[in-house]
């Protein structure tokens, strides 16, 4: 699994168990809907005030984010 496919998922997953639509999502991260949309599908990679922005609007802290993505990277290298 690519990095950006990872991140996506990762952020989606989070998104909702906090019970967001994707427009909610970027509206509290201060992004535009169709960037959250394209991230959530692997199409694009987020700079690191991105990560933060997305964490405060879901609750968690960057480091959450970053260690499930690198927890899904490993072990789909695993297979």
């Amino acid at each position: 699994m690519k990095l950006e496919q990872a991140f996506g998922r990762i952020l989606r997953e989070f998104r909702k168990k906090e019970k967001l639509s994707q427009e909610k999502l970027a509206q509290e991260s201060n992004l535009d809907r169709t960037y959250v949309s394209l991230l959530e599908r692997g199409l694009r990679q987020p700079s690191i005030t991105t990560v933060f922005q997305l964490s405060k609007a879901l609750h968690v802290s960057p480091t959450e984010i970053i260690s499930a993505v690198e927890l899904i990277i490993h072990e789909n290298s695993e297979d």
